[in-house]
Order: C-alpha cells, then sequence, then structure tokens
C-alpha cells in the first residue's frame, strides 16, 4: 500500500484525526481581521452614529402604542449577541464548562520496609536515572526523604520514602500516625529476601497495615520482594512463592481479626450466600482489599514490570489514552504499540494486535523499559548532557524480513514505540500518522483538560 493511500485510510478510520480548521472566507488571514476590527472601532469613537429617528406609528398600530407600559420582551429564548475575537478566525473554542482546567493531581504514595531493603535504591533507579552501581553510594534513609515526582504532566506523585531503622518505625506508629498513613494512595511495602528475622518483618508489616487501614482504607497495597537476584535461580520461584504465602497469611489472619477480607474471600463469600445449600449466610462484608506482589531486583527488568504496574493504576485518563493508542495501532497496521514516560521510561499503556500477542516473550515490555533506560544513560554519558534531558528524537531499527521497529519522541512527556510488519512504505507512513496523531495526545502534557473535551475531539 502506498504512503498516500495508507495516510487516507488512517484519516478515514479515526475521522477527526487532520486538523482542517482554516480562516473563514471574510478574513484572509488573522492579521487582517484584527486590523479591520481596530479600524472600525477608532472611527466609531471619533464620529459616533446617532440612532435613526423611528417614525411616529399611525393606524392600527397607533392603537397599540399606548401611554401604558409594555412588559419587557423574554430574552431566553434568544441567544445574546456575540462578540467577534480573534481566536474566531481559527476554529470554534470548546464550551467554558468543558474548557476548565484540572489541576495536576497528587497521589500520595508511601515506600516502607526495613532499613536496608533497597527502598532508596529502586527509587534512584527509577526517578533519578542512577545505574544499579551507583545505588551503592546511597546512604541510610533519615526519617522521611519526600520528593515530588512528576509524571506525564498531569500527575505528581508524592512520594514518601521513609527510613526503615526501628526507631523511626516507631515514630512513623505513634506520633505520626495520622500524618503518615491519611490520604494515601498507595503502600509500597518491601521486604528483604536476604532477611534473617522474618517474624519480626511480618509484626512490622502487620503494624503498618494497621494503621493504613485505620486511616486510608481504600489505599493498594503492593508488596515487593526484593534482592532476587541473591537467590539461587533454581530456586527463586519456590523462593519467591513461599515468601508470599506467609505475607498473604499474615495479612488474612489480621483483615479476618478485624472484620476485614481480601478480595477473593469476599467473592467467596458472596457465592455462598447466592448458595442455598450454604448452611451458613453471612451478611457481606463492607471492608476489602487485597496485595499485589512482586518479585524485583535492581539488576535486571523485573523493578521496571512492579513499577509500572503500580503507576499504571495511578494514571489519570488512562481509558483514553488506551482507547486512542488502539485506535491508532489499528490505523498503521501495527503489530504492537507502547507508550512510555520520557524521564523514566516506564510503560504507561500498550497496545497488541492479535499478531503481536503470538509473542512468546511475556516480559517484552519491561524488557524495552530497560534497554532503552540504559541507552538513554550511555548517551548521557559519551555526550555530557544531563540524564534528565531529552537524549534523542528518533530510533529506528529494521531487522529484514522479520520486523520493523522505531522508537519516536511523542508528546513533552512520551516516547511511542512502534512494531511494525516490514515494509518500507508501511513504515514510512505510519512514521507520518503517529506524527500526525501526537495531536489526539496532548492532554498527556497536562494539565489535563476536561474529559468530555477531550473524548468529543479524539478518534471515535
Amino acid at each position: 500500500m502506498s504512503l498516500p493511500n495508507l495516510t487516507r485510510d488512517f484519516t478515514a478510520h479515526n475521522g477527526q484525526l487532520l486538523d482542517h480548521s482554516r480562516p473563514p472566507a471574510a478574513c484572509s488571514t488573522p492579521l487582517a481581521c484584527t486590523i479591520r476590527t481596530r479600524v472600525s472601532r477608532i472611527r466609531n469613537r471619533q464620529h459616533p452614529r446617532a440612532a435613526p429617528a423611528r417614525p411616529a406609528p399611525t393606524g392600527p398600530e397607533a392603537l397599540s402604542s399606548s401611554s401604558i407600559p409594555q412588559p419587557p420582551s423574554i430574552l431566553a429564548n434568544k441567544s445574546p449577541p456575540r462578540t467577534p475575537a480573534m481566536a474566531d478566525t481559527y476554529t470554534e473554542g470548546p464550551p467554558p464548562a468543558l474548557a476548565e482546567v484540572k489541576k495536576p493531581k497528587k497521589k500520595k504514595v508511601l515506600l516502607m520496609g526495613k532499613s536496608g531493603s533497597g527502598k532508596s535504591s529502586m527509587r534512584s533507579i527509577i526517578f533519578s536515572n542512577y545505574i544499579a552501581r551507583d545505588t551503592r553510594r546511597l546512604g541510610a534513609t533519615i526519617d522521611i526523604d519526600l520528593s515530588h515526582v512528576k509524571f506525564l504532566g498531569n500527575l505528581t506523585l508524592n512520594l514518601w520514602d521513609c527510613g526503615g531503622q526501628e526507631a523511626f518505625m516507631e515514630n512513623y506508629l505513634s506520633q505520626q500516625r495520622v500524618h503518615v498513613f491519611s490520604n494515601v494512595g498507595v503502600l509500597i511495602y518491601v521486604f528483604d529476601i536476604e532477611s534473617r528475622d522474618i517474624d519480626r518483618d511480618l509484626a512490622t508489616y502487620v503494624s503498618i497495615i494497621s494503621a493504613l487501614l485505620q486511616f486510608s482504607p481504600q489505599a493498594k497495597i503492593y508488596v515487593l520482594i526484593h534482592k532476587m537476584d541473591l537467590v539461587v535461580p533454581a530456586h527463586r520461584e519456590s523462593v519467591y512463592d513461599d515468601r508470599v504465602r506467609v505475607v498473604r497469611q499474615k495479612t488474612a489472619e489480621y483483615a479476618n481479626s478485624i472484620g476485614y477480607l481480601s478480595h477473593q474471600q469476599q467473592q467467596q463469600q458472596a457465592d455462598d450466600n447466592n448458595d442455598p445449600s450454604s448452611p451458613v449466610q453471612q451478611p457481606p462484608q463492607t471492608g476489602a482489599f487485597d496485595i499485589t506482589p512482586f518479585a524485583t531486583s535492581i539488576w535486571d527488568q523485573s523493578l521496571y514490570k512492579a513499577w509500572a504496574s503500580i503507576i499504571h493504576d495511578l494514571v489519570p485518563n488512562l481509558a483514553t489514552i488506551e482507547r486512542n493508542l488502539a485506535n491508532l495501532g489499528v490505523a498503521i497496521e501495527a503489530e504492537e504499540l507502547l507508550l512510555f514516560e520520557r524521564t523514566s521510561f516506564l510503560a504507561v499503556s500498550s497496545w497488541t494486535s492479535e499478531e503481536g500477542q503470538r509473542n512468546p516473550t511475556e516480559d517484552r515490555l519491561e524488557r524495552m523499559s530497560n534497554i532503552m533506560k540504559h541507552f538513554k544513560q550511555t548517551i548521557s554519558r559519551f555526550t555530557g548532557t544531563p540524564r534528565n534531558a531529552e537524549q534523542f528524537v528518533r530510533m529506528e531499527h529494521k531487522a529484514g524480513t522479520r520486523f520493523n521497529l522505531f522508537i519516536l519522541k511523542f508528546t513533552t512527556n512520551t516516547y511511542l514505540m512502534v512494531v511494525l510488519p516490514p515494509g518500507e512504505a508501511r513504515f514510512n507512513a505510519a512514521m507520518l500518522n503517529c506524527q500526525i496523531a501526537i495531536e489526539h495526545f496532548k492532554f498527556l502534557d497536562g494539565p489535563a483538560t476536561m474529559m468530555a473535551h477531550s473524548g468529543a475531539a479524539g478518534p471515535a
């Protein structure tokens, strides 16, 4: 398929993808409209026009005009006079109610765990562009290290890296209990797989869960079993499963003691209540929570898998991102699309075609995050540019008859990776259409506009 035809198909598929707005025919340029408006205003000031005299009514009209005052006409059915503006020469804007701007959302994220478990190391790798070996220089966290991480422009992570020394933990659970555990969106608790005092670690974890459920019962809980690279590869899966089982057991024991149920238990209870043969039927519990575990290490891509999943649940407008990404993927006949955040290179969202789903490499998304993060750091090291700077605009890779791939700077805060079947015409057309589609992802740069407006302007 030729380049013009594929571009035309992309436009027809998404309806409003191309911007066809032009200045109206009355004014050839916006500047001409402005000059005409100003000249007419100056003339009106210098030579004000007198209102024309109204002729005296005669005949039947004179009879209807009496000295009795007439009630004013109802103006609700009439549209108010419209004042011309320079913006009118481009396109009609959204209604004021839809054009309101959302303030950046702040999500409070608690990062907790025993001292030395690796909390600050993973935070520095993900958000400060450290490489794994550089984290050895990091010291212990004193009290709370508070940082505001801007993510995608309209999401700010209020990240609380809490020191894990016993004195600090006791302070969090007593004097600072309300301050630390109020308004929490996510708790990330890190277990060191090398720890020799598992019972004490679990007791501290249960105390943290207790405070969290007291002040932020709707918070999501992620458990990271960290430093898995220190376990023999043949035993990693079994060691990880055993540790997760113990953590789930302790969590369930505490939850049941205070009347909370996990999501699985709540579903089971609902099934029992619907079963007439069930001997005991109890009213459903109002509280429910569960944990999401991950095995992580700073030396491989597992860290990116865990944090990408955490961030994925916090991203606002996620449904709009996924819908627009799916429309783009179908239009350019791609096998896979992957949207990265610019600084951390965490995968924000992805789309995969039926052909792409046959790929046997299940962890390819986090592998690409890890590869691109190291590629970006290598460019920074050899060019001398800051690690947080924009290191490249576009990267292409053509694997002969297997596939084509390119990664390009998409919006201000994102990169887009596109995997395509082989073919030069398809490759060039896809790159052109991705650049056109940027307009439909501008809300990622934030502050985000009202979703009703972005949904109306986005692809169908």
